[in-house]
């Protein structure tokens, strides 16, 4: 069957409800709950901590049936700027679903990153770059056999995480969150209450409170 692209609603996310989210770490966003979709943390950032980039936009999602990779040849002039490209490969770990020429074609595009919940490769090109962020479950030689098949644009599952077109998706190094719409306008006001927590934890911390009286706890048994 040949590749299917599929076309989405139109995103209900505004600029301003997206741009929110700019400064919410991965961390903070998962401690929210469950509605926080974390991603498998065995889909790695592929660069060191410390030096990866931001991943950080809506998802163009596409779904592969590897070793075929149809689907991201045929997404390459779909996506845009700043959108994030979400691949379904089901986990396959024998041949690599995107590597440095289509890579590069998207960094060229301004698109802010892959995650592959799959294989990629020439990972000694992908890992220089420190304006393209790469996550991924593997990493192979071996590179994709067919161009037929597959489907974009369509809910997918990265990591036992349902993505949705459009859904918003952020990677750092700590790991990946995807958040639907709707828990992107419901949970900001949740999100920067967390960051002002802990920034009232360090300062309180650093003053010289005890860290029972900083987290309200009960004092330990003495054995």
């Amino acid at each position: 069957m040949p590749v299917t692209i599929f076309t989405p609603p139109p995103s209900s996310l505004t600029s301003a409800e997206i741009d929110c989210w700019r400064k919410v770490p991965v961390a903070v966003a998962v401690d929210l709950g469950r509605d926080a979709g974390q991603i498998d943390p065995a889909v790695r950032p592929l660069r060191p901590a410390g030096t990866q980039p931001h991943l950080f936009g809506q998802a163009v999602t596409v779904r592969c049936e590897a070793p075929d990779f149809g689907a991201v040849v045929h997404v390459l002039d779909i996506i845009q700027s700043g959108q994030v490209l979400v691949i379904d490969a089901a986990g396959h770990r024998d041949t690599a679903m995107i590597g440095d020429i289509l890579s590069g074609h998207l960094r060229n595009k301004g698109v802010s990153g892959v995650i592959c919940d799959g294989a990629v490769r020439d990972t000694g090109t992908l890992g220089r770059w420190d304006d393209f962020a790469v996550f991924s479950r593997w990493i192979t030689p071996r590179g994709p056999n067919g161009a037929d098949r597959g489907a974009v644009n369509l809910p997918v599952v990265i990591g036992g995480c349902l993505v949705s077109p459009g859904d918003l998706v952020i990677g750092d190094d700590d790991g990946l969150v995807c958040l639907s719409p709707s828990v992107v306008r419901a949970r900001i006001a949740d999100a920067d209450a967390k960051l002002a927590r802990e920034e009232g934890w360090i300062a309180s911390l650093a003053s010289g409170k005890s860290a029972l009286e900083v987290f309200g706890l009960a004092p330990a048994m003495r054995g």
